[in-house]
């Protein structure tokens, strides 16, 4: 029996109306699980500490558990490739500084994943300045005596990184070619070891990500310069390089998330939303503040463009030294 007209009109209603439901429902529908953030570095550095204070007001926002993982390696690669070949179910998150995608192209020989490729930018967390630190022993009050030192020792003094290619490493690469010094460089898998070397030292100086401010504050590391366009708010007595005469040493460190390629533009979204809204509350603006950086919210093209800036700043230096993987 063909159905009336009234009917027919009932029907296509109620489809169309199915229809239209299932994307909200969709959307809705995501999170159902735990997400897991795979931070690039060991635990204790500044990645770490940011992935932390961001993952429980994330977490309450979307419902879920958020689960850090730390997997350091390889400048942030072994991180990265392992979050690259992800289900690309918005689950899994990478935690990392940008070199993954401006310095490691550049300095390693094989990348294992490509990151224009594989990876997509989810949100900026924080950028986080670069302190010339010291041990007192050197009996060193200011950058003129401390390069000085370094040019009556010629590859004596010894300074740690993160790893090579870490921005530590090429802040220092930076401001040894700008003063005309040679130093020698010992990589390490993350930034907290190196703080322990310079501490207990094995290790002259490094560039300081934050880690060690409250090690500054007790006097048992000495600040001597900021690798910044502008000085630190922490310690405002302590000069950028610029200010000395030395110049191009400007190296902050931009950390963020980043997700599978593949990975719904909407979910991207909500989680760029929900991270931007936790990087506005006061108590998560204050830890990364306490770190020596700055909370820096902004959409995935925004943090897209800091990084490819980052590319022709870091590419530059990384050519000239001589850098590699190690």
């Amino acid at each position: 029996m063909t159905p009336n007209p009234t009917r027919r009109h009932l029907l296509t209603a109620a489809l169309c109306a199915a229809t239209l439901a299932a994307p909200a429902f969709a959307q809705t529908a995501w999170p159902t699980k735990p997400l897991r953030i795979v931070v690039g570095f060991p635990p204790g550095g500044v990645a770490d500490v940011v992935s932390r204070v961001i993952s429980v007001p994330l977490g309450e926002a979307l419902g879920q558990p958020v689960i850090i993982e730390n997997k350091s390696g390889a400048n942030g690669n072994v991180a990265a490739d392992f979050v690259a070949k992800s289900a690309a179910d918005g689950y899994t998150l990478v935690m990392s500084s940008t070199g993954i995608e401006s310095v490691n192209p550049a300095l390693f020989a094989k990348m294992p994943y490509d990151p224009q490729k594989d990876l997509q930018p989810v949100a900026a967390a924080a950028r986080i300045q670069l302190f010339l630190v010291v041990r007192p022993e050197l009996g060193v009050s200011d950058v003129k005596a401390f390069v000085a030192l370094a040019k009556s020792k010629p590859g004596k003094l010894s300074y740690g990184s993160a790893g090579s290619g870490s921005t530590p490493h090429l802040a220092g690469e930076l401001f040894k070619q700008s003063a005309n010094i040679f130093a020698t460089h010992v990589p390490y898998r993350g930034a907290a070891p190196a703080l322990q070397d310079v501490l207990a030292g094995q290790l002259d100086f490094y560039f300081d990500p934050g880690i060690g401010i409250p090690h500054i504050r007790a006097g048992r590391l000495k600040a001597l310069g900021v690798a910044s366009a502008k000085r630190s708010a922490l310690f405002p007595d302590v000069p950028t390089f610029g200010e000395l005469g030395y110049r191009g040493i400007n190296a902050d460190t931009l950390f963020g998330f980043y997700a599978p390629a593949a990975v719904p533009k909407d979910v991207v979204a909500r989680l760029n939303r929900e991270i931007n809204k936790a990087l506005a509350l006061p108590a998560v603006r204050q830890k990364i503040a306490d770190l020596g950086g700055e909370a820096i919210p902004m959409s995935p093209a925004d943090f897209k463009q800091l990084a490819q800036i980052e590319t022709a700043l870091f590419g530059g230096v990384i050519a000239a030294r001589g850098i590699k993987a190690d």
